[in-house]
């Protein structure tokens, strides 16, 4: 009865991958029948209704590489058009430029999750959560909390590791109260609430995931 959260590989949803030590672009970027014929029918045929969630990442795009909000938007609307329907779509876009009123009002007209994620070059899940008109646009909402804002992967890795003990000074306690928060409001909504948790985000997941829960508890009883 597990349930379980995939992430779309790279070569479907990343625009730019590596390749011998650096980075091109993404052939393969948006293929509809690349996701259905190699990742998304083997997935639904092995695991069937135990998939939750499929989680469609997208890495940051520096400023010299984007397109416009109105072009990426179009993009993103062939490629959900060709796929098949579900119900289980969410993605999680790491350029704040592109979370625009018109890309929430695509994933609402589709019915696609907003991947709240707290992480390095992202606003805080607060600002994201407000900038979303406090809406959930799937039943289900997925929270990830990655690592510290205006923190690179690599220092958080390096802060972090061995993994076994919360890290003075590295997890924002605005992490655990904005979590809480979206916690809440998607339950009273009727949404079923995803967090998932990197021990990049501030030492050890299960002592973070034990600070939300208890504070989720604290603010219940109030």
């Amino acid at each position: 009865d597990d349930r379980l959260i995939l992430k779309v590989p790279q070569a479907i949803f990343a625009q730019r991958i590596r390749r011998n030590g650096k980075f091109i672009e993404n052939p393969d970027y948006l293929n509809a029948g690349i996701f259905e014929r190699q990742f998304y029918s083997p997935a639904v045929e092995v695991l069937g209704s135990n998939i939750a969630g499929f989680v469609f990442e997208q890495e940051y795009q520096p400023k010299k590489d984007r397109v416009p909000p109105t072009q990426y938007i179009e993009s993103l609307a062939k490629f959900f058009s060709g796929i098949p329907k579900d119900s289980r779509y969410h993605i999680e876009i790491r350029t704040e430029s592109y979370h625009t009123e018109q890309y929430f009002d695509f994933l609402e007209e589709h019915g696609i999750g907003y991947v709240f994620s707290h992480w390095t070059w992202l606003p805080p899940l607060r600002k994201q959560f407000a900038n979303t008109g406090k809406r959930f646009f799937n039943p289900q909402c997925i929270v990830r909390l990655m690592t510290p804002l205006r923190m690179r992967y690599e220092e958080a890795y390096s802060r972090a590791h061995p993994f076994d003990k919360m890290v003075d000074g590295m997890m924002d306690p605005r992490m655990v109260s904005d979590t809480v928060e979206i916690v809440k409001a998607a339950a009273e909504g009727g949404t079923r609430i995803n967090v998932i948790v990197n021990n990049r985000a501030g030492g050890n997941a299960p002592l973070i995931a034990r600070e939300i829960a208890l504070k989720f508890l604290e603010t219940a009883d109030g």
